[in-house]
């Protein structure tokens, strides 16, 4: 699809023609059955444009008011020829009517109905620090965190892999390193890790909200500040640390010169956004502002310079595997761990390299690229996700793996929404004969079956019995009394 056809899809749908549905179909990249090199940093040929025409389809989709069904499917062979006979016709000036013939298109599928207000699951993963002998003080915890599910115009192929895909890689990726760490009491900090994959980051993080509103006050005072993980997936080579606090404040100031002395090792750059909240606006544009509105120290470390709007960059349509660049992931893991570790142990500013890329706590690119095929091909819209879902039990089981006191919190997403179910259904062309083709087979039949009669009538009775069938009978008088 072209800007000159999304702009006439556009025209179209604002004119508010009577339509019997809308199927758009998409290219075979986005299908998670194709295979080919992804997440390379070199960019194909016409790549960015179809993201920038796919990003605007989107945003048409979900905010117009749309009275007829929308599909989706990818092309293939017979799609593709069904697709350019369509073309042909077209191009001839004939349209499909009865007479001229064309294509039927069936969707077997029930009738929508209308979704119980759904579950939101978050999980959080606990790594204790190490007391001093002696100390009965509460440790410090520093919280890193990362929204994991998506939204999207077709909720089967929500998959976003950079939003937030990437960041719950990096999650998981930081949860393992800092196992290795914390595994030895020699190398354990005297810093909690409390880390949480969260439910309902394109609702205005209502399920960070809910999640924070269960600490009790005693955890949540400890938490000296938290790190949110949101889109680390661009080719670009810069990132922005969101904030609430003025950029004067101190502990803002401390934050934000560790990840930036970091970023120069990294081949990154870290720029510091500073977006003020208030509370009593319910839109939450990042997630360290629900940490922000209960005045807990946090920054959102994430590719986009601005505030997404509601319900944009939330893994739609455009959000894909092969649109990631790997590379990109690893230099952001790199950054945060890195910059992490040198605040848990005190080696800020100094030219340290704990996460040494080929030493035994180096990133792992296998682990990393596992989890982001298997985000990549999994749709995670939260209303679509039950508690005991394969991609939520995966997730559990790997900060097991990692982390102690591992807890799973069931919440109820908040009524911004109705959803409905029914988010996949197949679709069946019919070549549909014209008329015309009807009634010629209809005169052939006819007059077959006329001569097979005429036929099998002279050569059993003779011809004279034939023509006495076409002869008009005699007359009878009828006698009155």
């Amino acid at each position: 699809m072209g800007k000159r056809r999304l702009k006439a899809v556009t025209e179209y749908i604002g004119q508010r023609k009577p339509l019997g549905g809308l199927l758009f179909l998409l290219p075979r990249i986005f299908s998670s059955e194709y295979k080919d090199s992804a997440g390379g940093d070199d960019e194909k040929p016409g790549k960015e444009l179809l993201w920038n025409i796919l990003v605007e389809l989107e945003r048409l989709l979900i905010h117009a008011n749309i009275r007829y069904p929308v599909y989706f499917a990818f092309e293939d062979d017979k799609i593709d020829a069904v697709l350019a006979d369509v073309k042909r016709n077209d191009a001839t000036g004939l349209p499909a009517t009865a007479t001229t013939g064309g294509y039927k298109l069936v969707v077997t599928a029930p009738e929508p109905r209308k979704l119980a207000p759904p579950t939101m699951t978050n999980i959080q993963g606990w790594l204790p620090g190490l007391k001093a002998d002696g100390d009965s003080n509460q440790l410090p915890t520093i919280a890193i965190v990362a929204s994991y599910d998506t939204f999207g115009a077709a909720p089967a192929l929500s998959v976003g892999s950079d939003s937030n895909g990437s960041g719950v890689v990096a999650l998981l990726e930081i949860a393992r390193l800092f196992s290795l760490l914390y595994k030895n009491p020699k190398t354990r900090g005297r810093y909690n890790l409390l880390f949480g994959l969260t439910s309902g980051g394109p609702y205005n993080y209502n399920g960070t909200h809910k999640w924070l509103r269960s600490f009790d006050q005693r955890l949540r005072e400890s938490i000296d500040y938290a790190i949110c993980l949101n889109s680390f997936g661009s080719v670009d080579n810069e990132l922005w640390l969101h904030v609430s606090k003025p950029p004067e404040n101190a502990y803002i100031k401390q934050i934000f010169e560790g990840f930036h002395n970091v970023a120069e090792e990294v081949d990154l750059k870290v720029g510091l956004r500073h977006k003020k909240i208030n509370i009593s606006n319910p839109r939450v544009a990042w997630e360290h502002e629900q940490f922000s509105r209960l005045r807990v120290t946090a920054a959102t470390l994430s590719e986009l310079p601005l505030a997404p709007e509601l319900l944009e960059s939330t893994g739609g349509l455009f959000d894909n595997r092969h649109f990631v660049s790997e590379a990109a992931i690893f230099r952001s893991i790199k950054l945060v761990a890195e910059s992490l570790a040198r605040h848990i142990y005190g080696q800020q500013g100094k030219n340290v390299n704990i996460f040494a890329d080929d030493s035994s706590l180096g990133v792992n690119p296998s682990y990393v690229q596992s989890w982001l095929d298997l985000l990549s091909r999994t749709p995670r819209v939260a209303p679509f996700l039950s508690k005991t879902d394969p991609l939520i039990m995966a997730m559990e089981k790997e900060l097991e793996v990692h982390t102690v006191e591992v807890n799973v919190q069931h919440e109820v997403l908040d009524g911004m929404f109705t959803f409905y179910d029914l988010t996949n259904a197949k679709l069946y062309i019919y070549q549909v004969a014209s008329v015309t083709f009807d009634l010629l087979l209809l005169l052939v039949l006819g007059s077959y079956l006329i001569i097979l009669f005429s036929f099998l009538v002279i050569t059993t009775r003779g011809l004279d019995d034939l023509i006495s069938l076409f002869r008009r009978p005699p007359s009878r008088k009828v006698k009155t009394a």
